[in-house]
């Protein structure tokens, strides 16, 4: 799976619950907050004032690592 910005926080988890540090390390914590399941990335990272297309590479770079 290629993540995009348009991804939920909750099916990124679900292809790879190895992605919860990354998630973690971009200041989202609330990982199982409802929000977690209806707001895409883009979303997600301007609630917490993140950059979606460092995210976006940095989580398709990991699951591209565990293969």
């Amino acid at each position: 799976m290629t993540i995009t910005k348009t991804n939920t926080i909750a099916e990124v988890l679900r292809t790879d619950r190895g992605t919860a540090k990354i998630f973690m390390e971009h200041g989202m914590h609330c990982l199982a907050c409802p929000h977690a399941t209806r707001e895409t990335l883009e979303q997600a990272c301007a609630a917490h004032g993140q950059d979606a297309d460092q995210l976006v590479a940095r989580l398709n770079e990991y699951l591209a690592q565990s293969k």
